[in-house]
C-alpha cells in the first residue's frame, strides 16, 4: 500500500515523521528550503495527499495568497491541516513575528460557498474538523467540551465570551475540494 505523500510546511526541528519538510531556515530539519512568502514554492500542482502547517499562518505575509498555495499543491480530496493562536490568547500578541491575529470562523472565506466572497480567490475547502483548545481553567470547567461539541454555542462564545473565556489553540482539517 502507498504511503500518502505529506507535505510539512514550516516545520521547524518538529518535522513529522515521513513527510517532506520545507522551511526558510537553514536551522531547522527542513528538507527543502524556500521563503513561505514566495510563490510557487518548488513542487508541483496536486503532488501531495495532506499539507500540515502548524503554527505557520499566523507568520506569512498573506494568507489567501499562502492558502491558495497549500490548496495548488495539495491534490483533489487531500487534506490540508493547520494550527494556530486563538487571537484572544497571549501568544497570538506576543510573539512579534505575528502578523495574523485569527479566530475559529477566519478560514470560512475558503469554504465551498466563500462566505459569499467566492470573487477574491478560487480556493474551495470542506471544513471537515475544527477544534479548539481553551485555557485551563476554562477546559476544567468544561466549555472547551461545549465550544467544539456544538457548532452554534462556538459562534456564540466567539461573538460574546471569548474575551473573557479565551481560547488559545484552533486546529483545522479540511477537505480540498477541485
Amino acid at each position: 500500500m502507498n504511503q500518502p505523500r505529506i507535505l510539512d510546511v514550516g516545520c521547524g526541528l518538529n518535522k513529522r515523521p515521513g513527510a517532506i519538510g520545507v522551511d526558510r531556515n537553514p536551522r531547522t530539519r527542513a528538507d527543502v528550503l524556500c521563503d513561505l512568502d514566495h510563490f510557487p514554492y518548488p513542487f508541483r500542482d496536486n503532488s501531495f495527499d495532506e499539507l500540515h502547517a502548524v503554527h505557520v499562518i499566523e507568520h506569512v505575509a498573506d494568507v489567501v495568497k499562502s492558502m491558495e498555495e497549500f490548496y495548488r499543491l495539495v491534490r483533489p480530496g487531500g487534506r490540508i491541516f493547520l494550527a494556530t493562536p486563538h487571537y484572544t490568547d497571549f501568544s497570538s500578541f506576543c510573539d512579534p513575528t505575528h502578523r495574523w491575529h485569527l479566530n475559529s470562523f477566519s478560514f470560512r472565506y475558503f469554504g465551498a460557498d466563500h462566505a459569499g466572497y467566492d470573487y477574491y480567490s478560487p480556493v474551495r475547502l470542506r471544513e471537515k474538523k475544527v477544534r479548539l483548545r481553551l485555557l485551563a481553567l476554562w477546559r476544567y470547567l468544561g466549555f472547551e467540551l461545549l465550544v467544539n461539541a456544538f457548532p452554534r454555542f462556538r459562534r456564540f462564545w466567539e461573538h460574546y465570551l471569548c474575551y473573557v473565556v479565551r481560547g488559545k489553540v484552533m486546529e483545522f482539517e479540511f477537505e480540498v475540494l477541485k
